[in-house]
């Protein structure tokens, strides 16, 4: 997710000229949340995505937050996500006063379809999978088990923007979709994020809860403004409007890159049958900003790891940021719900096993061919030494 490799002079440009704007304009109009660049950022993404609808707001966690009030979602309602995923999805389930339910992660590291079958209860109120690092979900199956049961789906695409499912973009699927543009996304706006969907009705009430219920009624001035419901304040200004508008300009060159890249290092992988790489959904093109592996036994994931940090080959996540992508370790939320630290280390039994095991390798979109095929090498050396 290389969005802060991609910043250069561009960017500058675009703010130098919404900044040389203020002096024509005043400072409140153009800095203003509904301001022209937000709106045209909101048009070129849901285009870019294949969506009808898209609503910027203030980050990733809020996009997912603002999806699961449009939602209808309330206080004793259950909202079911994965273990492998970062903790701002607990979060924002949370802060909407309903109970997160927690399933296992399959090969592909994301929500398994079977366990998920096993959580939903009559107080299931949404599904939550998450596409990680890249990968999709196994979203056709999720998407038939959802439809069965009538619940609704929000997919948390913050961390695969660039993804497709078949010849469509992956986000488009599922009821609604959140998306990140924080500085580790594939494209930011420093901070940022935004909501999709093709429901005309959730699109709405999705608008009006980032702007303190606003309806924005076009026949009247905002201090008369009509509402429905209360809200709270996801706007962005105009900032981000401005740098979201120019890197979506160059995500296809991201995305060109990462799997170029990404290439080389699966090329040095394959050649070892006792590596496993990560199992990918067969309708799923993967955004391939991470390369993930993993072995028989979590001793020789370990061996590996020292010495790929000894060579300065960078992970992503795995392992070195797991306590913030792993429920198991958030016995800081979950103990409200009477569950102890013991019990939780013990909750995802398969899941622990797959990510123990595991190793992923950072893909950066502005390497350089050079670099990554040295890299490659070195890895392979790593790997002669612990397989047969």
């Amino acid at each position: 997710m290389p969005g802060w490799e991609i910043v250069d002079n561009k960017e500058k440009k675009a703010l130098t000229n919404l900044f040389n704007g203020l002096k024509k304009e005043g400072v409140q109009k153009p800095i203003f949340y509904n301001g022209k660049l937000v709106k045209k950022f909101e048009k070129n993404f849901s285009k870019y995505i294949g969506a009808k609808y898209a609503v910027c707001v203030s980050s990733g966690t809020s996009a997912i937050k603002v999806a699961l009030i449009a939602a209808g979602v309330k206080k004793g309602d259950e909202v079911i996500t994965q273990s492998f995923t970062f903790i701002a999805v607990v979060e924002a389930i949370l802060a909407v006063g309903a109970t997160p339910i927690i399933t296992e992660v399959n090969d592909t590291l994301n929500m398994c379809p079977e366990d998920l079958k096993k959580k939903i209860t009559k107080n299931t109120k949404v599904i939550m999978p998450v596409h990680m690092l890249g990968v999709a979900c196994e979203v056709d199956k999720i998407n038939k088990i959802a439809k069965k049961n009538k619940i609704l789906v929000i997919d948390d695409n913050c961390e695969s923007l660039g993804s497709k499912w078949g010849q469509k973009k992956l986000g488009v699927q599922t009821d609604m979709c959140a998306w990140s543009f924080d500085s580790g996304k594939t494209i930011t706006t420093g901070e940022g994020g935004m909501v999709t969907t093709n429901n005309i009705n959730l699109y709405k009430l999705c608008r009006e809860y980032r702007d303190h219920g606003h309806e924005n009624n076009p026949k009247l001035p905002r201090g008369r403004d009509t509402h429905r419901i209360f809200g709270f304040n996801y706007r962005v200004s105009e900032i981000v409007g401005a740098l979201g508008l120019v890197q979506l300009k160059k995500i296809n060159t991201v995305i060109k890159n990462n799997r170029k890249f990404y290439s080389i290092y699966e090329k040095t992988l394959k050649k070892f049958s006792e590596v496993k790489l990560r199992r990918v959904p067969k309708l799923n093109t993967p955004l391939k900003d991470c390369i993930i592996f993993n072995f028989k036994n979590k001793d020789i994931a370990k061996k590996v790891l020292i010495d790929m940090i000894k060579e300065k080959i960078v992970t992503k996540n795995i392992p070195d940021a797991l306590e913030w992508h792993f429920a198991k370790y958030w016995d800081h939320i979950f103990t409200q719900f009477n569950i102890s630290k013991n019990k939780l280390l013990k909750s995802f039994p398969r899941s622990s096993d797959y990510l123990e095991k595991s190793i992923s390798i950072f893909v950066y979109a502005r390497d350089s061919e050079k670099n990554v095929i040295n890299k490659s090498k070195k890895l392979e050396k790593i790997l002669l030494k612990y397989t047969k």
